[in-house]
């Protein structure tokens, strides 16, 4: 690439401008990625990629439309220009897009406090294979597994620079290292798998290939002869590796897009109690080699922490700018852009309250149900909560683990189960979503 990403997005900016654009914004994104899969010890796919990757959005008037490229020669950029203001002429009218007024946008930031790009030399693909045979050869001596599905290294880094005609320009990056390992224990219909990951920015935070390996066979291990629970309303835990789905869906539904639809079970619950007294969810984007950091948003609008919920009550909508005018209200600055579609809003890093008790001290307090490891499947109703999803796990009797379950079904209501939670304090701090464990009260589970 001969031209900055800078350069890219003002280029942009100016063919927009001469086909007749009377707002526009452009992004540009830079990235490699690279993944290497091991299996019985041997190379079994490599892939690698890299490229420029360049949208950009036109408004004439109240309309709008996106066009995206990932090739940026000049004549390219013309034509993107010309198409995206010949669809924008013919787009619906809609009142509340817009970009930023200049003196909303963020105007001073330290990209390098956030510590997202690791300054090591991209990893070797060898390495990589090493690691990921490292992790399988680790999986494989623990006894009772019975092979590995897969066990993979990855690296990508990712560079992306925004800039508008209200006069915003800026930039950021940041690298991703990943290793995961899936394993399996047992043979046809009693077969089990389990896996475990690990994922940092700097690859001096990684755990070694032979823990990840190791863990992930531990937990295969403990799902060998797995059965239905029975059926019931009993109390379920909801293990922190999968207990941040369960705060996902209170995220979604104060999604400012979904209750300007109308379709949110919270959309009537701004300022109500949404979780017990005590909880609350702050969201932080400033968190330092953290996954959802930013230093500013898809519009240019500078982030913040704030509390979606405080003291169990909810305190706002998670809005960009279309969504707050829509609201009669303010940006939160999660504005989320790529390169095909226009901005919407999202959530980067959360974290909830942890509690005072261990998971242990949780599975003694619920003395019989089920422990949630895994999950598949979901049928929510977004407009009333009701859920239902698959689930395997553990099942509990007074208060200890006695044996392995799958092909059982939880089901609830998202408000009422919420408002019973109760943290443990064992969630992992370097994640962007901080969720320990969740024990829910009185769910209905079907199994045998």
């Amino acid at each position: 690439m001969t031209r900055s990403l800078s350069d890219l997005t003002s280029d942009l900016l100016a063919a927009a401008s001469k086909a007749g654009a009377e707002a526009a914004d452009a992004i540009a994104v830079d990235g490699t990625s690279i993944s290497i899969d091991v299996l019985n010890g041997k190379l079994e796919q490599a892939e690698r990629s890299e490229g420029v990757e360049i949208g950009l959005r036109v408004l004439v008037g109240a309309r709008q439309a996106c066009v995206s490229a990932s090739d940026i020669n000049p004549a390219t950029l013309t034509e993107m220009a010309d198409r995206a203001v010949a669809m924008a002429r013919l787009a619906p009218q809609d009142p509340t897009i817009g970009l930023a007024d200049p003196d909303q946008l963020a105007t001073s930031w330290d990209a390098d406090v956030l510590d997202l790009i690791d300054p090591s030399a991209e990893p070797a693909p060898a390495a990589l294979e090493e690691a990921a045979r490292q992790a399988e050869a680790a999986a494989l001596a623990v006894k009772g597994i019975s092979q590995v599905q897969s066990a993979t290294a990855a690296y990508g880094q990712r560079r992306v620079h925004l800039a508008a005609t209200n006069g915003f320009s800026g930039g950021y990056g940041r690298t991703d290292h990943g290793l995961s390992c899936v394993a399996i224990t047992g043979a046809g219909t009693d077969m089990e798998r389990d896996y475990f990951g690990e994922g940092r920015s700097h690859a001096e935070d990684m755990m070694s290939p032979e823990e990840v390996g190791r863990l992930a066979a531990e937990r295969t291990i403990a799902r060998a002869g797995a059965r239905k629970p029975p059926t019931g309303a009993y109390p379920v835990l909801f293990d922190e590796r999968i207990s941040s789905s369960l705060i996902g869906h209170l995220l979604q539904a104060s999604n400012g897009t979904s209750v300007a639809r109308g379709a949110s079970w919270l959309r009537d619950a701004l300022g109500e109690a949404v979780l017990p007294k005590g909880l609350t969810i702050l969201e932080d984007p400033h968190r330092p080699r953290v996954t959802g950091s930013r230093p500013f948003d898809g519009e240019g609008l500078p982030t913040a922490k704030r509390e979606i919920v405080s003291d169990g009550v909810l305190t706002g909508w998670t809005l960009d700018l279309a969504t707050a005018r829509k609201l009669n209200m303010t940006s939160t600055g999660n504005a989320a852009r790529g390169t095909s579609a226009p901005p919407s809003p999202s959530v980067g890093n959360i974290a909830l309250t942890q509690g005072a008790a261990s998971q242990a001290d949780l599975l003694a307090q619920m003395g019989t149900g089920l422990m949630i490891t895994s999950m598949i499947g979901a049928s929510i109703n977004p407009t009333t909560g009701d859920y239902s999803r698959g689930a395997s796990g553990f099942w509990v009797e007074n208060g200890e683990i006695t044996y392995p379950v799958n092909e059982c079904t939880v089901a609830g209501n998202l408000r009422e189960m919420l408002r019973t939670i109760t943290p443990a304090n064992d969630a992992r701090t370097h994640l962007s979503r901080v969720v320990p464990s969740l024990l829910v009260e009185g769910l209905t589970i079907a199994g045998a």
